[in-house]
């Protein structure tokens, strides 16, 4: 006990000192911050009047103002912004799950808009937007220079409106054209299949339905399959999903988690900081899983996929993920509206950060691009394939029963499936066949 107290002491001695000998120089230090600070604001509002008073057309004041203050913020990351009443409104009842637009989650870079991934049965994704585009043009005008909330405006309209954007994509050796028409966007945020013995979970956004449509869906599809006996494996698939609200994030991760770590926060301060754990209960009830990612998967998609990668829980399959591991807090204004702050960045369970690195998956696959339909119309003559029971007077097979031979024929017949599988989604059909590999040489086979 002594030696604590003697520490203690000597702490507290040091600090004294300390304080004592720098004391003076920081409050001088503060004082000139202050000075500094109050002189720039000076300048603010001399540089507003002056536009006020003798800028070449009459402005309005309001709108003057609102543009400083999002131009301060939006200088800070591509993730801070202003939120006007109107956007702050908007903002909520997109967190609610349903909204109008084109359906696409975009940032910043270069000065250009950069899709994120457009979302799932939304105009975009059907007029062939992809995750990493760029828009340089909305009806014919550049976006270049405008802030990401103004070229976000660009886009809105009424539903049932056209709108033509200008699209540059890697691989195209020309920007071209796309028409859109904009539409009430409706989200589902988890849309649920039984693939084979297979339960496919399409989590398509986090908001404040994700987490309820998942553990409805899940147990939905088990009973589908006879029981979570019959099902080999669940496949989480995150490709294009922008993210949403951390809290939906953390409660997917604790769905497939016992314990441990979900995901951790680090502020400017160290109080600020926050550590989120999993609770007992796994909805897959042990069942392997794996999840599907690729660039379009961001924030809180990388949460879920970086927590189940870190605790062994799932096997990661696809590509790098987009890289955003940053936490924007949204906070009211007085004025009705609000601003979108970044004030964290988050960590993996392995206390790994994603920013601009992204989730790097266990098993690299890319989807391969569809490739252009042919010009002519004539058909591929296919070779019939021919087996043993082709031959005329071949042998019976004398060691099955007929129950046996249907249940043979019918694993066949899923196996065809998922081959055709692959010429549909080539990421999936393999994620399903890594689960179909794995309750193969399970226990008891």
């Amino acid at each position: 006990m002594k030696k604590f107290a003697i520490a203690a002491a000597a702490g507290t001695l040091a600090g004294v000192i300390a304080s004592t000998q720098i004391a003076g120089p920081l409050l001088a230090q503060e004082a000139a911050k202050s000075s500094s600070v109050y002189e720039q604001l000076d300048l603010f509002g001399d540089i507003f009047e002056r536009i006020r008073a003798q800028y070449v057309e009459e402005v309005d004041a309001k709108e003057l103002i609102e543009a400083a203050i999002n131009g301060m913020l939006t200088s800070l990351d591509p993730h801070s912004s202003y939120l006007s009443p109107d956007d702050a409104a908007q903002m909520r009842v997109q967190t609610r799950g349903e909204f109008g637009g084109l359906g696409i989650e975009v940032t910043q870079e270069e000065g250009f808009v950069k899709v994120v991934s457009p979302i799932d049965g939304t105009p975009a994704e059907e007029a062939g937007i992809e995750a990493g585009d760029f828009i340089t043009h909305v009806d014919g005008d550049s976006v270049l220079g405008l802030t990401l909330d103004e070229a976000v405006n660009l886009m809105r309209g009424p539903v049932g409106s056209e709108i033509v954007i200008t699209v540059v994509r890697e691989g195209e050796l020309e920007p071209f054209d796309v028409s859109i028409i904009r539409d009430t966007i409706k989200l589902t945020a988890v849309r649920t299949r039984l693939q084979g013995d297979t339960v496919v979970l399409r989590v398509t956004t986090f908001n404040d339905q994700t987490y309820e449509n998942l553990e409805s869906g899940l147990k939905e599809q088990i009973e589908a399959a006879g029981g979570i006996d019959k099902v080999n494996g669940v496949v989480v698939d995150l490709r294009n999903n922008p993210g949403g609200l951390l809290t939906q994030a953390i409660k997917v991760s604790d769905a497939f988690l016992d314990e441990g770590e979900i995901v951790s926060t680090r502020g400017r301060q160290v109080q600020d900081g926050e550590r989120f754990n999993a609770t007992a209960g796994d909805l897959a009830e042990g069942k392997p899983i794996v999840v599907l990612i690729n660039g379009g998967s961001a924030s809180a998609s990388e949460i879920v996929a970086g927590a189940l990668q870190d605790h062994r829980r799932a096997i990661v399959v696809g590509t790098k993920s987009f890289g955003k591991g940053s936490v924007q807090t949204v906070m009211p204004l007085g004025n009705d509206g609000g601003m979108r702050l970044t004030t964290a960045r988050y960590y993996t369970p392995s206390g790994r950060s994603i920013q601009s690195l992204g989730v790097s998956p266990d098993i690299v696959v890319e989807q391969p691009r569809r490739a252009p339909e042919a010009e002519t119309e004539e058909e591929e003559t296919t070779r019939p394939s021919r087996s043993e029971a082709d031959l005329r007077g071949s042998l019976n097979n004398d060691s099955l029963s007929e129950d046996e031979i249907k249940q043979i024929e019918a694993d066949r017949a899923k196996a065809e499936a998922a081959a055709a599988l692959r010429e549909e989604d080539y990421q999936l059909a393999y994620a399903i066949d890594i689960l179909k590999g794995l309750s193969a040489i399970g226990p008891g086979k």
